[in-house]
């Protein structure tokens, strides 16, 4: 198996300052391994063909249509000139945690993956847009399938500030009503809220029709609780610090995290949405290629 390139690896992204640095980074050597991959992209359905028209890509020549009839014709796709694609960005307060061997906190990581998934769909001419939210939302752009449009949504992401706690069932309820044309909806968040008012959100967003991706992303410290002795723990989202000895608390911590997570996955497959637990140690392009995959394996099934 070839190794992925060093800079889709975290820690060597923790060491570029910058988002656009960044996504820039993992752009290149994403689509520079992509001939190795089965995934282009989002557009896969086949609707119909089309007759050639001069300047059309060759790719998509159907070369059996044209044996039967010596006419040149396209294969073109469901999703191929109106695919929507909503990225929606958690900016809350405990997405700015970084475990003690974490290479990215949680919303640096969402940052890059966000803005590597806008590159490929508007690489591929598909409008994306973005959204970010806490307990309000933030920002909203617009989708849009220009090239400098990608700009515009760094620029956004880069100028955040995480300071409050997260609502996403209302944030949810409210966003379903506000995009009304159907396309994938694609969550990058910690989830860190009560999980039926969630699954009610994102129930909302099924109902009109839109294809879910929900991108769970965790520090790995979240996952296992690595500490030892006594430790001061820092309030997020407007809880108090703790000062407590994680040796006490260790077992009871992991089976309540893995309940939440049993609950928060229980709910994606009752609703047919299509869930992905992302490790902030874990490289990009690996999730990237999951992301892909998961869309195939949705439109063909």
């Amino acid at each position: 198996m070839e190794r992925a390139p060093k800079f889709l690896d975290p820690r060597t992204l923790a060491r570029l300052k910058g988002l656009q640095l960044r996504a820039r980074h993992i752009v290149e050597g994403y689509v520079a391994g992509l001939h190795r991959s089965p995934f282009h992209g989002f557009s896969i359905e086949f609707a119909e063909h089309r007759e050639y028209t001069p300047g059309d890509d060759l790719r998509y020549l159907d070369w059996k249509v044209y044996g039967r009839s010596d006419k040149f014709y396209l294969k073109q796709y469901e999703d191929e000139t109106n695919l929507l694609c909503y990225l929606v960005l958690d900016i809350s307060e405990s997405m700015t945690y970084r475990g003690p061997d974490a290479p990215l906190s949680k919303l640096e990581y969402a940052q890059c993956l966000a803005a590597s998934l806008a590159w490929l769909v508007l690489h591929q001419q598909d409008a994306v847009g973005l959204v970010t939210f806490d307990t309000q939302l933030r920002a909203q752009v617009r989708p849009s399938s220009s090239p400098p449009h990608l700009q515009q949504l760094l620029q956004v992401m880069e100028q955040v500030t995480p300071v409050a706690k997260t609502a996403t069932g209302p944030i949810f309820h409210e966003l379903a009503e506000r995009l009304r044309k159907r396309g994938v909806v694609i969550v990058i968040s910690d989830l860190f809220d009560d999980v039926a008012s969630m699954m009610a959100g994102l129930k909302h967003f099924r109902y009109r029709r839109h294809d879910v991706i929900l991108l769970h992303v965790l520090d790995p410290a979240e996952l296992e609780f690595p500490f030892g002795g006594t430790t001061l723990f820092r309030g997020l989202e407007q809880f108090p610090e703790l000062l407590a000895d994680p040796r006490n608390i260790r077992r009871a911590y992991l089976r309540e995290f893995g309940q939440y997570l049993e609950r928060v996955k229980r709910g994606c497959l009752s609703q047919g949405l299509d869930y992905r637990l992302v490790r902030t140690d874990q490289n990009l392009d690996l999730v990237l290629t999951a992301c892909l995959a998961s869309r195939m394996r949705r439109i063909r099934g």
